[in-house]
């Protein structure tokens, strides 16, 4: 009986040695990833470009929005969009607030808010997307300054820019527009053991959720982000929209 129960041990130990190796040749690979700045490929069959329509169901696509853009063409083409948030004025009191959302943009921007004249009542958004912390930091300004969004045909709003999004106390969204949430990165480059970096993204997790809770978003949305790798990006259709409270019924 002895012999026969360490027969059984044996192969199960050696699939849990198997499964361990994988997991520390991935976390090598991640690392090593980090030090190079190298993205690792994702796994599983890739997503189609932004270049084609999603479907319920077919929502993910690859994520390189300085090559792609979404299939409906906009009004306006912003040729390549700055490195930071920009904010111009449109007209009257609607601005456009373009760029990619950098380190220190919250508090640069909430300056240029606030010195803005007339003061803007509404900001159209394009990004592709960039610093969580900072998108969060200036959703605030913008929910406190009592600022609308929009989002206009053909145009788009990724990554963090749905945080900025959701800031608005009016929420205005065109059915062509692009709206899309992916994971994120909260860390910095570290040599961090991996119990240190999980906490720093369930923590920024955390942060989002709350964020989107007080924004009046359910926080459901995040199972999209959270399911989908850093290069590719879920398009949310118009009904989820609705369903997670950026936009509201027209009944």
């Amino acid at each position: 009986m002895t012999t026969a129960t360490g027969k059984q041990r044996n192969p199960i130990a050696r699939v849990l040695m198997g499964v361990l190796i994988f997991q520390l040749g991935i976390g090598g690979l991640l690392i090593l990833g980090d030090m190079q700045g190298l993205r690792l490929p994702s796994f599983g069959p890739d997503a189609p470009r932004l270049t084609e329509p999603v479907r319920p169901g077919d929502q993910r696509r690859t994520f390189r929005p300085d090559r792609d853009r979404p299939v409906t063409q906009p009004a306006r083409d912003p040729g390549e969009l700055p490195n930071r948030l920009v904010l111009t004025q449109a007209s009257g009191t609607t601005y456009r607030l373009e760029g990619e959302i950098s380190a220190g943009d919250a508090d640069r921007l909430a300056d240029l808010i606030a010195q803005a004249d007339p003061a803007p009542e509404t900001l159209i958004l394009q990004s592709p997307g960039g610093s969580v912390h900072d998108a969060l930091a200036l959703g605030r300004v913008i929910r406190r300054e009592g600022i609308g969004t929009q989002m206009l045909a053909g145009e788009f709003c990724y990554s963090a820019c749905p945080y900025l999004l959701a800031a608005g106390t009016i929420r205005t969204i065109d059915e062509t527009a692009s709206v899309g949430v992916h994971q994120h990165y909260f860390g910095q480059n570290t040599f961090l053991p991996a119990a240190f970096a999980v906490e720093d993204i369930q923590r920024g997790q955390a942060e989002v959720m709350t964020y989107l809770n007080e924004m009046g978003i359910d926080p459901l949305v995040m199972q999209h982000a959270l399911s989908t790798p850093p290069d590719q990006i879920y398009v949310l259709l118009p009904e989820e929209l609705e369903t997670y409270g950026f936009t509201q019924s027209s009944e």
